[in-house]
């Protein structure tokens, strides 16, 4: 005997907006209905383990997805708890009514949080209309004397409850016969991805079939191909796996568990340098394990994907309200029971316990990090280029992660050492305090390094995009500590190396030089140094130049001043060059050669520096060539 009716709802029209705005990605259906069917073995499972059934809580729990092609159909089935008559009148045909909030407040006495296996599926059930023209459900419970019930509905709000012919033990199949426009979910490569994709750590059994025709040349050879040699049919296999090693503790998992999770979840042959398992159960329950992957450059940074889930069922990737930006830089696995599987944005930016998840994780990454740091410094030292430019950018997106991590933070050498900004500022306090030398070019400023090692000076290496907003940062947490540029000031690390005794001798070097060079230059500088094969160098200010590149930055916008790098030409008064110009400089026959050296050094100069601008390469290769010609002719 068939029953008709008209589902109870609160909201007119809800299948059209079901069908388009429920969830924003069309498969997403797939999920909702394998979770429930996942809910409802978990709900049977708690009852034998709660003692109100009999059976064995082990028992061969599955759910079996089935692609019709021929009826363009496809089918969901679970052997969990069923449904009775009554329950699909209440939890179908009342869309405002959670099945699962139902069971969680009858049982909420004998079950203890940890234990909580109830999901978030109020409206899931009706995501399968998003694909659907006609939807049909059978379904048997695990109560005694139930008898199976059918509910069938075409989209709208009516429906129609009969007896079922085709469900004849425990468990719940649901029936989708597809729109002409939802026809993709009848191949099987695209509803395995998306099994994969939502499903893939499921903790019940998962299994993908076709369904064929009994007498169909592919079903014949199908059923050969799945018997072995001694006669015996092959078990078919779940394409899920119930057991995702977040779940184990993290002194049961090896290293090599570690690395072949982190190449089956993202598809890579690559290893990771080094990982984080998240392992809370108070305050909150979190589970979860985070992946530093190798960088190939510092580009490959926007590839990061942290995967959410919610009891093993996937939600997003990289959801920043649960997760903080800059830790989405990494890859990884986080699985928080305590978010709904659907909620919005909004909801989570202003949950308290979000923001306690959110913290907690950057405690663990930055725990991770100091404890590498300390107690396994050379593994730490080969990992650092590969993670300085991640924990960077973490520190200039939360400050507090940086205070966790300043300790932690290295710095490569011009020597080739790493050391940190209080070991640098220790060892250098003599020469130059609270100031901080780097090269941000090692090829360009090659000159510059060497000056400094003849000096026995170090420096530091920030070469990568993100060094020039960094080190402004590190200034303002560490004030009055400064960074130059190793080509910034020279002149004041060399200043007791200075030769006062021959002041009159630098002046008349400065003079020759501005009187050749012209405008070229805007300051001079005459040192003594070290190295005579070096002529000169150009000293560009670090304050001019941050300004210049900011104004770069901001190519176009008239901030009302004219940045530009103020640059000093520092001539070596050691270097024989410069002496046999001095000697010359009273002849009147040598002024023209004297004017061509004079800017020769300086293009040289420049070039150490930086790139000429064109019209001055222009003149360097002409005073190249006359310098020639003036050797062949001697």
């Amino acid at each position: 005997m068939s029953q008709k009716g008209s589902i109870s709802i609160h909201t007119e029209n809800i299948f059209p907006i079901i069908k388009k705005w429920l969830y924003s990605d069309k498969d997403i259906f797939i999920r909702e209905l394998i979770s429930n069917g996942c809910d409802a073995v978990n709900k049977h499972k708690k009852l034998i383990s709660l003692g109100e059934i009999a059976g064995d809580k082990e028992e061969d729990y599955k759910i079996n997805v089935y692609i019709d092609n021929e009826n363009s159909a496809l089918i969901f089935e679970d052997n969990g708890i069923g449904m009775t008559e009554e329950e699909v009148q209440k939890y179908i045909n009342q869309v405002a009514f959670s099945g699962a909030e139902d069971f969680f407040n009858k049982y909420k006495d004998k079950m203890n949080e940890e234990n909580d296996i109830i999901g978030h599926f109020g409206l899931g059930f009706y995501s399968s209309f998003m694909v659907s023209k006609k939807v049909q459900i059978d379904t048997l419970s695990y109560k005694e004397d139930a008898k199976p019930v059918r509910w069938v509905s075409e989209g709208g709000t009516e429906y129609e409850i009969s007896d079922s012919d085709t469900r004849n033990t425990r468990g719940t199949t649901i029936t989708l016969f597809l729109d002409d426009d939802s026809k993709e979910f009848v191949e099987e490569y695209t509803v395995r991805n998306i099994i994969d994709k939502y499903c893939s750590f499921l903790p019940v059994n998962i299994y993908l079939d076709t369904i064929k025709e009994e007498n169909s040349e592919e079903a014949k050879n199908e059923n050969e191909e799945t018997k072995t040699e001694e006669n015996e049919v092959k078990e078919p296999t779940p394409i899920n796996d119930t057991h995702p090693l977040w779940l184990k503790s993290p002194k049961d998992c090896t290293d090599e568990e570690y690395k072949e999770f982190y190449r089956k979840v993202f598809k890579t042959f690559d290893e990771p340098l080094f990982w984080i398992h998240l392992n809370v159960d108070y305050p909150f329950n979190l589970k979860g394990i985070l992946y530093f992957p190798k960088l190939n450059n510092e580009f490959e940074l926007i590839e990061g994907k942290v995967k959410l889930y919610n009891n093993q069922v996937f939600v997003a990737d990289n959801i920043k309200e649960v997760i903080p930006e800059f830790l989405l830089l990494l890859k990884g696995v986080i699985d928080c029971p305590d978010l709904p599987l659907n909620v919005s944005r909004s909801f989570l930016q202003n949950d308290r316990d979000v923001s306690k998840i959110s913290k907690h994780i950057v405690k663990k990454v930055a725990d991770k990090l100091k404890s590498l740091a300390k107690n396994e410094r050379e593994s730490y030292e080969k990992f650092w280029d590969d993670i300085q430019v991640f924990i960077k950018f973490g520190c200039l997106k939360d400050e507090g992660f940086y205070d966790k991590v300043k300790d932690s933070i290295l710095f490569k050498t011009i020597n080739s050492a790493y050391i940190t900004l209080n070991d640098y500022l220790e060892k250098c306090k003599e020469k130059h305090e609270n100031k901080v030398f780097y090269v941000s070019d090692e090829d360009q400023q090659s000159q510059y390094i060497k000056l400094f090692k003849d000096y026995d000076l170090d420096a530091v290496i920030l070469d990568s995009t993100i060094d020039n907003h960094f080190i402004s940062f590190v200034e303002f947490k560490n004030q009055p500590v400064r960074f130059n540029r190793i080509d910034a000031d020279l002149s004041d690390v060399l200043k007791d190396n200075k030769d006062e005794s021959n002041k009159e001798g630098k002046e008349e070097i400065e003079n020759l030089f501005k009187e050749a060079v012209g405008e070229r230059v805007k300051t001079y500088s005459v040192e003594s140094l070290k190295s005579e094969d070096t002529s000169a160098i150009i000293l560009v200010s670090e304050e001019s130049r941050r300004m210049a590149e900011m104004k770069s930055q901001f190519a176009g916008m008239d901030f009302g001043m004219n940045f530009e790098e103020e640059k000093t030409l520092v001539i070596n008064d050691n270097s024989p060059i410069v002496k046999k110009l001095l000697s010359l400089k009273d002849k009147d026959d040598k002024k023209d050669d004297i004017s061509l050296i004079c800017n020769q050094i300086v293009d040289i100069a420049l070039l150490a520096n930086k790139e000429l601008e064109p019209s001055e390469l222009d003149d360097f290769i002409k005073r190249n060539n006359k310098l020639m010609n003036m050797v062949i002719s001697l």
